[in-house]
């Protein structure tokens, strides 16, 4: 099994899409990349810790690459916007990607150097890529947060419709009990 951490915006919507992709076994949301030791939810909110909230994957090469989830990661958000997903603003929600190993680190700059060849996006990606540090498991309650609170309101207008775009352009790629 290998390990993948991105910051992609809120870690709620990162996190309901990783998790419904094949070859993932386990998605957790957290923080990274910052000063303080045990942040918690409330001090990262601040943006003066230097974290980021990030999903932490762990996923089976066998099944899944490393360059596709970094296309997925690339897909369902925004490179382009310093600090800022929708309307999360603050560089706790800056893209990021924290690379395990020079590999990774290669394939990320790989990946970004084509998207931008290929003019995917209508800015310059400003996805930051940086060695892993200390991850922080965020509290329990931001675990599994799309699946356990679907009808609440963010759920409802952010996250699912992120999800339903997701389903069309990755269909071949989601775990298919998911597809019934």
């Amino acid at each position: 099994m290998q390990t993948a951490t991105f910051g992609g915006g809120c870690f709620w919507c990162t996190e309901a899409v990783f998790q419904a992709l094949s070859g993932v076994s386990k998605v957790t949301s957290g923080y990274m990349g910052g000063d303080l030791k045990h942040p918690t939810y409330m001090e990262i909110c601040n943006g003066d810790t230097g974290h980021a909230e990030v999903v932490q994957i762990i996923f089976d090469e066998n099944v899944i690459s490393f360059n596709e989830l970094l296309f997925i990661f690339f897909k369902t958000h925004n490179p382009t916007t310093p600090n800022r997903q929708g309307n999360d603003v603050g560089s706790q929600y800056r893209s990021v990607i924290f690379y395990e190993n020079a590999e990774q680190k290669t394939q990320v700059e790989q990946i970004i150097a084509a998207l931008s060849l290929q003019n995917i996006f209508d800015k310059p990606i400003i996805t930051e890529v940086v060695p892993a540090a200390e991850f922080y498991e965020a509290e329990d309650y931001h675990q599994n947060y799309f699946n356990d609170n679907q009808g609440k309101p963010y759920c409802s207008f952010v996250i699912q419709p992120k999800l339903n775009k997701f389903a069309t352009d990755f269909r071949n790629k989601i775990k298919p009990e998911l597809l019934e």
